[in-house]
């Protein structure tokens, strides 16, 4: 389960950060700036797992792709974490031939 440093996504190249803590969030993506952060910790000190971190830069990611289509989804958290959730797993599970 790595995350990139960077990664493409239409016209824009993200950079990726991780960082210690963002208030009230795991991460957060600047269009603008063309930037997603992930938060190590969360509140109290907590320390976010390996796979809560991964799952956190696919939810980001899925928030990109979404307002390169020009999706109004792109707003809907419920269906950014349902859809970045499953697009996860997928990834997690896939097999490839060597």
């Amino acid at each position: 389960m790595k995350i990139p440093s960077k990664i493409k996504v239409g016209h824009k190249k993200y950079s990726v950060q991780k960082i210690k803590m963002i208030p009230g969030v795991r991460g957060r993506i600047y269009y603008g700036s063309e930037l997603i952060l992930i938060a190590t910790h969360g509140a109290g000190g907590y320390k976010y797992t390996k796979k809560e971190m991964y799952n956190t830069f696919w939810h980001e990611l899925t928030h990109a792709i979404l307002d390169d289509m020009g999706s109004k989804l792109e707003q809907d958290e419920k269906f950014v974490s349902n859809f970045s959730d499953r697009l996860a797993n997928a990834i997690n599970s896939a097999k490839f031939e060597t």
